[in-house]
């Protein structure tokens, strides 16, 4: 099993010869966002056999690099994500996308290669579009390995039982702007997830990628630190754990699955 960063919470999860692609973001600047760390991901970024969309805030349910993608893709997304984004609807009648909509609980099967997805405490709306709620969700990819995606998400009851048994966890650190809002993970509460979770090896993402315009000098260290302080109460709570801090477009084989 092989996990590759592109940013952001972008990542490329292979195992079993299966190519799983999270969260695509593959643009510079959009809305009030620019790019401040890490190249664009490259073309070969938005390869995959399946893509995992974790809910439907436009820096994770991103249309064009959902756009990118090679037509007759598999995208898996929360249930009700297509009536609450008609922009899904225009790329499956335009791009020949096929859309799978989950719900906590539903498993899909990719090959040798299962995908099941799980509950997360996050905000569904698609802001500022509309009022309509859909549950964001996690994804765990199960093959030779087992590899927890959290999307985004607080901490919540029963967090470790709904996710069940994994190997390497990819948790979100950060955010996008110096203040996170409720339904996140910052540093100390994502090393308290992997408290919770105890999986083998883990991977910081959601951080040290975009930033709001114009906003440089405010709470840097909330763009620059997380990776590192993720790091640091890490190993302070759950020694045993290996953190794998990622730059822009590494990867890393974190180990054969227990």
């Amino acid at each position: 099993m092989e996990v590759t960063w592109w940013g952001h919470a972008t990542c490329t999860i292979e195992d079993s010869g299966v190519r799983l692609l999270t969260d695509p973001l593959f643009v510079r600047r959009f809305a009030h966002l620019r790019r401040r760390r890490g190249e664009v991901p490259p073309p070969e970024a938005a390869v995959a056999d399946a893509v995992l969309i974790s809910h439907l805030h436009s820096d994770h349910l991103h249309l064009p690099s959902l756009a990118r993608l090679a037509p007759g893709s598999t995208l898996i997304v929360p249930r009700g994500a297509p009536a609450a984004v008609p922009g899904l609807r225009m790329l499956r009648r335009m791009r020949g996308l096929l859309i799978t909509e989950v719900a906590p609980g539903d498993e899909v099967r990719l090959g040798p290669v299962l995908v099941r997805a799980v509950p997360a405490r996050h905000d569904g709306r698609r802001i500022p579009v509309g009022p309509r709620r859909v549950p964001a969700l996690g994804y765990v990819v199960e093959g030779l390995s087992r590899t927890y995606f959290a999307g985004d998400t607080g901490l919540f009851d029963g967090m470790a039982d709904a996710v069940g048994p994994v190997d390497t966890a990819l948790l979100p650190v950060g955010g996008w702007g110096p203040y996170l809002g409720h339904g996140h993970l910052d540093a100390a509460r994502a090393a308290r997830a992997l408290e919770l979770l105890r999986p083998r090896a883990a991977v910081p993402v959601h951080y040290g990628t975009y930033w709001p315009i114009g906003m440089d000098g405010v709470r840097p260290h909330e763009f620059h630190a997380p990776g590192d302080e993720f790091v640091r109460q890490a190993a302070r709570l759950v020694p045993e754990v290996a953190v794998h801090l990622l730059g822009h477009g590494e990867h890393v084989r974190p180990g054969a699955g227990r």
